[in-house]
């Protein structure tokens, strides 16, 4: 045998041995698929994200601008001159949930717009996570001076429960309960077809508890001890940070307009700071002149005795 034929044979029995091995005993190659980041394994973005993203679709930005810690101020309409375009991310509003069915988590979040003048424009806009930046989806206008009293995302539709003018309202006074929906398509937030539920009044408060947030705008409460108040019948009640208050409340002309009268507490005596937050509350409570909602929290606003005057903001208490 010639030592070619030999070779051919060697080689030839040693394929026919590897044809016969296991698969575990053979060295194999297969190509694998890239790695991915899984759809679903993407957050809605955070707050902080948010309050510092770009937008777009808001008439008075007139192009896409990026927020700075939840503000954004354009240039002055005329040199020199005070007024100008701005944009606020409403308060720590934030929905998170699937509204394109992908499987990934967008946020909802909402922007208030003022041109110049005493209008004020809300936005609902939608925000996710594509190719790794945070981008906003697509941007629709609520309305002017509307406000959003509660929201959900059902499904995949987003609900609002706004107050919003009316037939004979003042623009500054918005009476109409409206139940409102969007749906999100494409890169387009669709609108359904409104539904009103009623007229604003003190019963609006009726079968929910709020927590005080925020003394005024810029003045956070403390979180304990903890303040609540609830409508009951014709009076607020609940914890005023010790005892317990009581007071008579009384609906305006117009919408949103409301009086508190005198109340009264129970008796127990509790740590000075827990004290000084009751009083703050209670007197507080009785200048309140008006109700309203921005971004789905309670504003009651107030004036003093001095006549310095202020906002107290109060979340819904979550379902336990």
């Amino acid at each position: 045998m010639t030592r070619l034929t030999t070779l051919l044979y060697a080689t030839a029995a040693t394929v026919a041995m590897a044809a016969t091995l296991p698969s575990e005993g053979r060295q194999t190659r297969t190509a694998q698929p890239p790695p991915t980041t899984s759809v679903a394994a993407r957050p809605a973005p955070t707050l902080h994200e948010l309050k510092n993203a770009s937008y777009k679709g808001v008439e008075a930005a007139r192009s896409a601008f990026t927020l700075a810690d939840g503000k954004w101020e354009g240039k002055p309409y005329e040199p020199g001159g005070n007024s100008r375009p701005s944009v606020v991310f409403v308060g720590d509003f934030r929905l998170s949930g699937d509204l394109d069915g992908n499987g990934a988590e967008e946020a909802v979040v909402l922007l208030a717009a003022n041109a110049g003048g005493t209008g004020e424009m809300s936005y609902l806009a939608i925000v996710g996570r594509l190719a790794g930046r945070i981008t906003n989806i697509a941007t629709a206008p609520i309305g002017d001076r509307v406000q959003v009293r509660d929201a959900r995302i059902d499904g995949r539709r987003i609900v609002l429960d706004v107050v919003q003018a009316g037939e004979g309202d003042a623009a500054c006074c918005p009476g109409d309960l409206v139940t409102r929906t969007w749906d999100l398509s494409g890169a387009a937030l669709k609108e359904g077809v409104p539904v009103k539920t009623g007229r604003l009044s003190i019963e609006a408060l009726a079968g929910t508890e709020w927590v005080l947030r925020y003394w005024a705008w810029d003045e956070a409460a403390p979180d304990t001890p903890e303040v609540t108040l609830r409508l009951d019948g014709t009076r607020l009640v609940g914890s005023a940070g010790c005892n317990r208050y009581f007071a008579p409340a009384k609906a305006g002309s117009s919408p949103g307009d409301l009086t508190v009268g005198a109340g009264g507490t129970t008796r127990m005596m509790c740590p000075d700071p827990a004290m000084a937050v009751e009083s703050r509350f209670l007197r507080q409570l009785a200048g309140v002149t008006q109700m309203r909602f921005i971004g789905a929290q309670l504003a009651l606003t107030y004036t003093m005795p001095d006549k310095t005057s202020g906002v107290m903001l109060f979340d819904r208490r979550a379902a336990r």
